[in-house]
């Protein structure tokens, strides 16, 4: 029996209690995505639309509505094992999840751990429905700040000030943005769609050493 070391967790600091869970297991080297894997030319397919952390920023100060806030309990308790599994299957080698540090954060981690860059085409991101909207009216959440100041020198950005807060938004439960050749990703996007995920492919890796791009489209 191996070892396994849990380091690190969740931070946070509010009045309500809180409670944590670990799940350990096992790896079968042959099918396992890394933030270290992405590749040069590999287009970036995002498992799920962004927006959760506006969204639920949103509902604590009374201005979501129970429409807005049940799409984002639904993208919150979809599961990532289809994700995965549909990566596997397109050849992906490379995958982050995209929680508390935003899509623009992990995305930011994931290229300096691979030695490579990443273009973004912020119009091709999908969002929640309403999230703009509440990012406009100043539902933005504490941590999209922080984020953004934490991946100041590695982001290049070319759109609004709202298009990047929505990128730097911290997810719960968010989805995958990984890496497959561009014969794979049309195919990665229907697979998603055909197991009740809403994908897309939304940008590119190139070689470099660690920046992302935010381009228009």
């Amino acid at each position: 029996m191996g070892r396994a070391v849990v380091a690190g967790g969740h931070s946070i600091e509010d009045p309500e209690p809180k409670y944590g869970m670990a799940v350990l297991g096992t790896v079968d080297p042959d099918r396992m995505l890394t933030n270290a894997g992405f590749r040069a030319d590999d287009l970036l397919v995002l498992g799920k639309p962004i927006g959760v952390g506006v969204i639920t920023t949103a509902a604590k100060r009374g201005i979501a509505s129970e429409a807005l806030l049940a799409g984002a309990v639904e993208a919150m308790t979809t599961l990532n094992a289809d994700a995965s599994r549909v990566a596997l299957d397109a050849g992906s080698t490379g995958a982050t999840d995209v929680t508390g540090f935003g899509l623009l954060g992990h995305l930011a981690r994931a290229m300096r751990s691979s030695g490579a860059d990443a273009v973004v085409a912020a119009a091709a991101v999908p969002l929640l429905d309403g999230a703009r909207e509440l990012c406009q009216a100043g539902a933005v959440p504490g941590g999209t700040g922080r984020n953004l100041a934490w991946i100041a020198r590695s982001i290049d950005g070319e759109v609004d000030e709202t298009t990047m807060h929505l990128l730097a938004d911290p997810q719960t439960s968010g989805g995958l943005v990984f890496g497959v050749s561009p014969a794979e990703a049309d195919g990665a996007v229907r697979a998603l769609a055909a197991s009740g995920h809403r994908g897309a492919i939304i940008g590119r890796v190139e070689r470099g050493s660690g920046r992302v791009r935010v381009a228009p489209d």
